[in-house]
């Protein structure tokens, strides 16, 4: 277990009761954080978990905004407390999150390649040890170089921050931490996309051609706002697309290691609550990233609990398919967490958003391009995300409005995908909308998915 960082009851906004419940990268819990969470005094727990681009103080910000809006919406029999998920992720803190902060270093002209002073720490202790390969990359990306050379140097040294020379291509790990491809992939198709090719096509094709296809990508994110993402001019643009390689490079261990905490992590804890709580009713929510380490919770939950009372993912990034028993191509295989959708007492409600460029151009870019070199924008809808178009291939699986579902409610049980474009739209290049998502709608969202409202 982890021990002491962290732990105990925080602010939560002014909400109460609140604490945070901590997590290593092994899914390893704070012990001081679990007793603080055993303690709170409620009958339905609001269970959160933060995204990939955050760190503690997004992360603990993220939830005093989210929380603050509940107090009021639910009916008189319900206690609600509150719990705020955080576990190590990897914040690029140049990319502005919508009423949190401005863009920092990207907004002044010439410098959007340029690392941050907090993105260098945070890639520091993400790739510990890596100094002298890190100091090459943020001096390269400061100056630019017009020489293909550079960008030769600049692909080698982020292979090797990557790992891609051994067994385990996703994210350096020893070939022992393998055996379930499923903690990194969602279906079937990335399974095969991780395990067929020796190393990721982003890392194995001519790097100036993924930089040039990645600025491009940038480029369609940002549209008309991003002028400077316009290709032309030399080498000098493809910069950006170099900068978006490296974060790519951090994207195949954010992703298995929401998996890991998820299913090792926050599942048998909250299997244990369930034990010794049998009255009390959790409600998980999840961003991004931690829409799939709470999705992936799931796999801890016993054979006929009941303390599961929903589960709402907004704009999560992980497969469309994930809870599908067949998928439509393959009818001999199924989403990594085929079926389990079924073990919450109550709906699986996936938020998505036509504005979230994050999901609409890069989350299916990083999940084809895993493995398949037969060129990295060659996408189709085997690498959609959950919070691009919402639940597929569940029969039965009805498609709503956000308005309809504040007006007529959602189903008591199964999955149901709700459009939140219409509040889900603010944000700016490349992830658009995707980290939108502080509304009252969207609280009333989960309120009425748990059954928790007047």
């Amino acid at each position: 277990m982890a021990s002491g960082v962290g732990a105990g009851v925080a602010s939560g906004g002014g909400v109460a009761p609140y604490a945070e419940l901590t997590f290593d990268a092994e899914g390893d819990v704070d012990l001081g954080s679990l007793a603080a969470v055993a303690r709170l005094d409620a009958t339905d727990l609001l269970v959160f978990a933060h995204g990939w681009n955050s760190d503690r103080s997004t992360a603990t910000r993220l939830y005093e905004r989210f929380f603050a809006l509940f107090p009021g919406l639910v009916g008189p029999k319900t206690r609600l407390g509150y719990v705020g998920v955080v576990w190590p992720a990897m914040r690029f803190s140049d990319e502005p999150i919508p009423d949190f902060e401005d863009r920092g270093v990207g907004a002044e002209p010439g410098s959007r390649t340029a690392l941050d002073p907090g993105t260098r720490r945070a890639l520091a202790e993400f790739w510990p040890g890596r100094e002298a390969e890190l100091d090459r990359v943020a001096e390269l990306l400061a100056e630019q170089p017009e020489s293909e050379a550079a960008f030769i140097e600049f692909g080698a040294l982020v292979r090797e921050l990557a790992g891609v020379d051994v067994v385990d291509v996703i994210d350096g790990m020893d070939t022992a931490d393998t055996a379930d491809t499923t903690e990194i992939a969602d279906t079937a198709d990335e399974v095969a996309a991780v395990t067929a090719a020796p190393v990721p096509a982003v890392f194995a094709e001519d790097v100036l051609e993924v930089c040039r296809e990645l600025t491009e990508a940038l480029a369609e994110a940002g549209g008309p706002a991003c002028p400077d993402l316009a290709l032309g001019g030399g080498l000098r643009p493809l910069w950006n697309g170099a900068k978006e390689l490296l974060r790519q490079a951090t994207y195949y261990k954010m992703k298995k290691r929401a998996g890991v905490v998820g299913e090792r992590g926050l599942g048998p804890v909250l299997a244990e609550l369930g034990r010794q709580r049998p009255g009390l009713r959790i409600h998980l929510i999840g961003h991004s990233f931690g829409a799939r380490l709470v999705s992936f919770s799931l796999r801890a939950v016993p054979d006929g609990a009941r303390h599961i009372g929903s589960l709402t993912l907004l704009q999560g990034a992980f497969s469309h398919y994930v809870f599908a028993d067949r998928l439509p191509h393959d009818r001999n295989r199924g989403g990594a967490l085929g079926g389990l959708h079924r073990k919450v007492d109550g709906p699986v409600v996936a938020c998505h958003s036509p504005h979230d460029t994050s999901l609409r151009v890069f989350y299916p870019l990083a999940s084809r391009m895993a493995g398949d070199s037969a060129g990295v924008l060659g996408l189709d809808e085997r690498w959609g995300a959950i919070g691009h178009d919402g639940v597929q291939a569940v029969p039965g699986a009805p498609r709503l409005t956000l308005d309809a579902a504040l007006r007529e409610g959602v189903p008591a049980a199964g999955c149901v995908s709700v459009d939140a474009g219409s509040v889900v739209r603010r944000g700016g290049a490349p992830s658009g909308a995707h980290s939108d998502i502080c509304h009252a709608e969207l609280a009333r969202l989960v309120v009425a998915a748990g059954r928790m409202g007047r």
